[in-house]
């Protein structure tokens, strides 16, 4: 199936195009045109914006459904919700959990790819923990942090028919480093998370294979001048992404603009939502733990932030205002950058001839008016 897509401007990698007529072939993008054939196939979104599918690769739930769950329909329900939000391609994200409770989830997960996503296509697994150190545990069940195990990894990799993509460790545990080596090689990526790491110990991680720093600023030590930690490796290191929740509750917004001009396209916007994500004030619940949300903000009875609320678009939108740099190099970020960091900007992640036709049509105040997986139309804004 063929058509051109008609809008007033297009967010590209390196540029906003004006005007135009996009080929939409067989689930992928083509060139551009000025004109299109007498019997051609026209969406016209004149007024609108077209951007590409943004991709969340850190993100636990939403709307009442969490990937700890254990069900297939609530990975189902995550991927029809997140498709109204503009976003095409997700990393379904556990936490530190019971192994049962681990295997429940991937199983869910593939079980549910297997019957097919209505919305979001899952690209991979993504395991926050459970090989975590515990003074920056977050939200993550301190009782089940161990030491890496290659064993175990691969249990759950068998068992989730390889489609485990990324795992987030503290490299500090004891064998960290060797499991790095040889998850890396497997093609996995590594990121650190929840740790107490020195900055040295850091650096030989990503010596040894780690690419990815999770929610850069939570659940790590902080950048001292004297003691950069894992905050002054992050952002250090041009070799690893690191990932940044934009909802101005885990990162001050000075902050989040200062991460951008030190780290710049290997900073990825992430969500780390939970299931209190489009939902009203009260109670809920992130694996084990009860959650109070008020205001948007998920907390813990402790205190300690509970991942987030946030949409991936408004992330967006709150880091280009913080930034003041053109949209489409912070559309990039939740989109390009992700794919980019999985390998997978060969055919994801921006609006490019032969790349999967992933796409989501904008209002001026960037509200999603239309979403597309493949080419084919998954959300229509009513």
């Amino acid at each position: 199936m063929s058509y051109y897509l008609k809008a007033d401007k297009y967010l590209l990698e390196n540029e906003e195009k004006h005007g135009g007529y996009l080929l939409i072939d067989d689930g992928r993008f083509g060139s551009f045109v000025s004109q299109v054939p007498l019997d051609a196939r026209v969406i016209d979104y004149s007024g609108y914006t077209i951007a590409p599918g943004l991709f969340d690769t850190h993100i636990h739930g939403i709307k009442g459904n969490d990937i700890m769950d254990g069900e297939v329909k609530a990975v189902q329900e995550i991927s029809k919700t997140l498709v109204s939000l503009g976003v095409t391609r997700f990393l379904p994200t556990t936490l530190t959990s019971s192994k049962k409770d681990l295997d429940r989830a991937i199983i869910a997960i593939r079980e549910a790819v297997t019957e097919g996503l209505p919305g979001a296509q899952s690209e991979g697994i993504f395991l926050e923990g459970p090989y975590f150190t515990e003074l920056h545990k977050g939200a993550q069940n301190a009782s089940y942090f161990r030491d890496p195990d290659i064993e175990e990894f691969q249990y759950w990799q068998q068992l989730a028919h390889g489609t485990i993509k990324k795992i987030a460790i503290a490299p500090e545990r004891e064998g960290a480093l060797d499991f790095i080596r040889k998850v890396s090689i497997e093609g996995v990526l590594v990121s650190i998370a929840h740790t107490d790491a020195t900055y040295e110990c850091c650096k030989e991680a990503v010596d040894t294979g780690a690419r990815n720093y999770v929610h850069l600023f939570n659940g790590m030590t902080g950048l001292h001048h004297r003691k950069p930690g894992v905050v002054g490796a992050a952002l250090m290191d041009d070799r690893a992404y690191a990932e940044l929740i934009c909802d101005s509750f885990h990162v001050h917004p000075e902050v989040t603009a200062l991460a951008l001009r030190i780290k710049g396209d290997k900073l990825q916007l992430i969500t780390d939502c939970m299931q209190a994500g489009l939902m009203p004030d009260g109670n809920y619940q992130l694996g084990e733990f009860p959650v109070v949300m008020k205001d948007g903000i998920a907390q813990l009875k402790s205190g300690s932030l509970a991942g987030s609320t946030l949409k991936l678009v408004d992330g967006v939108k709150n880091l280009q205002e913080w930034s003041s740099e053109p949209l489409y190099k912070i559309w990039n970020l939740g989109s390009l950058t992700p794919a980019k960091s999985l390998g997978l900007d060969l055919y994801l992640g921006s609006i490019s001839p032969g790349k999967i036709a992933d796409y989501v049509v904008l209002d001026e105040q960037l509200v999603i008016q239309a979403t597309a997986v493949a080419g084919e139309l998954k959300f229509i804004k009513k």
